[in-house]
Parts: structure tokens; sequence; C-alpha cells
């Protein structure tokens, strides 16, 4: 009976070590699949070249909680002072030495004094394409509130974000940290791929390696956060643009960068939000934003514009100065 007892634990332990090793064979075959990169999409690199970058601010820096130094664009406020301060995050590959540069020029023609983020992981900001851990943006953003708030103690901040950066925007305003916004603009925002407002591969300007990231979560399900350096998406950048673009994100950046679920954030979100976005936009349908957001948001589609030309054209930004410059703030 013994001797049963045993051979039979033997022989479960021997499928048990079987079973394991395969699963690790297949999670190392997925994690292994090498990432593709799409092929440029004109109409998001084009808009780079309709903007005037000879006002861009020269880079300022402050120290995250790890003590890395972070980079920043420092908008002071042109003609009267509104009080008001508007901290500006762009979008997927971009820093704030893209698009969102005439965004922010126009924030502070209207009186609103404006910071312009380069997010970790981009620009001068912290290992392109990576950060070291899932919520290390919140704290970085965190801590870039408590540098402002050095010189600027009182004044109401709206957090705006573009695209991706919309997303963040909005994981931001549903997270511990929401009490340092006053309010929230969402830019063409990119709420996940399984938002009805998300195009297929975003238009064409993200692929993802699926299997990688599911494998890569998989791991994480069960309490092994390994190789999560490893890029699992890729941007449709234009050739030679890595100087100022970031073309992949490994996957804890992608993670990181962007809404947790929509659904909850949106629920969480206890300061207001609001939603600005083209009816021409190519990587959205901004036609389901209002189905997205729900009671949750007020939402504004401006006829004609495009993906990028929500920050960059001259129509689009003027209605989103006018708005973060006038719109009413709840304490």
């Amino acid at each position: 009976m013994i001797a049963m007892i045993v051979s039979g634990g033997i022989k479960a332990a021997i499928w048990s070590l079987a079973f394991v090793g395969l699963a690790t064979l297949a999670l190392g075959a997925l994690i292994a699949s090498p990432i593709r990169q799409p092929p440029e999409l004109t109409s998001i690199s084009e808009a780079r070249k309709t903007i005037d970058f000879s006002t861009l601010p020269e880079l300022s820096r402050f120290q995250a909680r790890d003590g890395t130094e972070l980079a920043y664009r420092h908008y002071p406020t042109q003609g009267p002072a509104t009080s008001r301060i508007a901290v500006v995050v762009h979008g997927s590959s971009g820093s704030s030495r893209g698009a969102v540069h005439a965004l922010s020029l126009a924030l502070a023609a209207r009186g609103v004094q404006t910071f312009a983020v380069d997010i970790r992981g981009h620009g001068a900001s912290g290992n392109r394409g990576d950060i070291s851990y899932l919520g290390q943006l919140e704290d970085d953003m965190a801590d870039l509130v408590g540098e402002i708030r050095k010189s600027n103690p009182d004044a109401p901040l709206t957090l705006v974000g573009h695209s991706s950066g919309g997303g963040f925007a909005l994981r931001v305003a549903a997270s511990p940290i929401q009490h340092l916004f006053a309010r929230t603009v969402l830019l063409a925002p990119y709420l996940g791929y399984d938002a009805p407002s998300s195009r297929p591969n975003s238009g064409g300007w993200a692929i993802a390696d699926v299997p990688r990231f599911i494998a890569l979560s998989v791991l994480r399900g069960i309490g092994l956060p390994w190789a999560e350096s490893l890029p699992a998406i890729a941007f449709a950048v234009p050739p030679n643009s890595t100087e100022r673009l970031t073309a992949t994100y490994s996957y804890r950046l992608l993670r990181n960068f962007g809404a947790r679920d929509f659904r909850s954030d949106f629920a969480a979100a206890t300061r207001p939000v609001a939603i600005i976005s083209g009816s021409a936009d190519e990587l959205i349908h901004s036609d389901k934003l209002q189905e997205v957001a729900g009671d949750r948001a007020t939402v504004r589609i401006i006829d004609g514009i495009n993906h990028m030309g929500i920050v960059s054209s001259p129509a689009a930004v003027s209605v989103i100065a006018d708005d973060v410059a006038t719109t009413g703030l709840s304490s």
C-alpha cells in the first residue's frame, strides 16, 4: 500500500513538473515573439510640419522620488493671467517637443500658465520606452505637481491629455491623486482596445505584440512580473525619428500610460471631466465618445479636425484654450 501511494505521488509530481515545463516553454515562446513595426502613418507625422517650433521653451527639470531627473517645458502666461495652471500630457510616442507645443502656446496666450511634460519613457525623461514599475507615472505626476506648487501654492490645476495621454489623464482623474487637479480635459483620448471609441490598431498607428502581452499578463497574474521591459507595442513613426519620438513601449509602460479600465475610471472620477475631439479623427471613433463616457463627462466634437489637429490646428487649439481658461473649476 505504501509503495502504491509513493508511486502515485511520484507520478503526480512528474506530471506536475511536465505541465509546468510545457507552460514555461509556451510562455517563453510567446515572450520571444518579435514585435512588428508598422509603416509610417503620415497623417500623424505631417502635423508637425504645420507648427512653428521657433518659440519652443527650453527644457526644465525636476527630481522625481526615485532620484531621476524628469523634463518639462514651462510656458509663462502672456497677457493678463487667469491664475489657472494647465499640465499638458502628450500622446503616445511623443513629448513636449511635439504637436502639443501649439496647444501649450495657445493656453499661455489665454493667461493659463502651462507645463508641458515629457512623460517618463519619452523625450528627455528617463529611459526611452520604459519605466520601472506600474504606477510610476502617477508617482511622477504627483512629484511634478509638488514642483509646481513650490511657486504656485494655490492656483487651480487642470490636467490636459492628448490621445494616450488622454487615457492616462483619465487614469489620474480616477486615482488616489485625483485631488491634485480641479478638472481634467481629454483630447481625442485613446481609452483602450476594448473601448467602442477605439479603431482597430488605432487606425494603423500602433501594432501590439498580442502573444507577448498575453504571456506577460499571465505571468503578472500569477505573481511573476518577469521580462516586463520587453517591447510590447510599436508605433507608426517616420524612419530616422528616434531622436524625438519613441518607437516602442515596454509592457509596463504600455500598461501604465493609459486608462486602467475606462468604465471604472469614469465612475471613480470625482472632479469634472471634459472630452474634446475632432469629427475627422482617423485613430478613434469620436462619435462614440459620448457612449463611452455616459453622463460622467461632457463631450464636444469639433467639425473637420483629425487626431493631431486637435492639438495643432488653430481652430481646435483656440476652442480648447478658451475652454481651459474660462470653464468653471471646482475647488
